[in-house]
């Protein structure tokens, strides 16, 4: 059997793919939010809102989780959710709110 990232897929020959990433150390002062995305179904679905969310003024860290659907943000300040909103618009999956 192939490895899948070596193929050029993110995504396992059971369907499945995810990332095992632990949850974001969050230094004094962060802001950490939790919200809810649809439409993630693999690692490459996290990196892709990642990427984009990780682009926003002021994130220090991501964490997307396609199983829970939930994205884990930390920053300096309280984010703007319509930023939040549309960076996940922009990396093609539904932004549903926090968590």
């Amino acid at each position: 059997m192939s490895d899948p990232k070596k193929s050029g897929s993110c995504c396992s020959t059971d369907g499945s793919c995810h990332s095992d990433a632990a949850a974001p150390e969050v230094r004094d002062g962060a802001v950490t939010t939790v919200y809810k995305v649809s439409g993630m179904t693999c690692g490459h679905c996290e990196g892709a809102v990642s990427q984009e969310i990780a682009a926003l003024d002021g994130v220090t860290t991501v964490t997307a989780v396609a199983g829970t659907g939930e994205v884990t943000v930390a920053s300096a300040t309280p984010l703007d959710e319509a930023a939040v909103r549309a960076a996940v618009d922009e990396a093609g999956y539904e932004f549903v709110g926090t968590a």
